[in-house]
């Protein structure tokens, strides 16, 4: 599970969905050395998502942090839109934190697994 995890962060780097802009330097993005989800984690991210509606996004794992002036997350998540009969999809959701532990979403970025998937396919 976790090389998948970390594969997935490599690709997720890759695609542009974060910058990688040099590890430990205040604007890049450094990836988790601990893909879990600890409880403080889950609550910057409960907070992030506080009254959200239409979809539930539960994270499976932390993808990686960006120091700026406060920290964003990025969360790989599963989301279910609430409807009857919704097929799960996956997503990466990036959150702002602030200095004062403020925590606000800044995107969902689906994450289509299909795109990736080239091998064996035509030029």
């Amino acid at each position: 599970m976790r090389k998948i995890l970390a594969m997935i962060l490599v690709l997720a780097l890759a695609l542009g969905l974060t910058c990688a802009c040099g590890e430990g330097l205040v604007g890049g993005w450094q990836a988790a050395e601990d893909s879990a989800v600890t409880e403080e984690l889950q609550a910057v991210f409960d907070k992030g998502l506080e009254g959200l509606v239409g979809v539930g996004y539960t994270p499976v794992a932390y993808l990686g942090s960006q120091v700026v002036a406060g920290t964003n997350h990025a969360f790989l998540c599963q989301a279910v839109t609430v409807v009857p009969d919704a097929v799960p999809r996956w997503t990466v959701v990036f959150l702002y934190e602030d200095l004062q532990g403020n925590v606000s979403l800044m995107n969902i970025a689906d994450f289509d697994f299909g795109a990736l998937c080239t091998y064996g396919a035509e030029n």
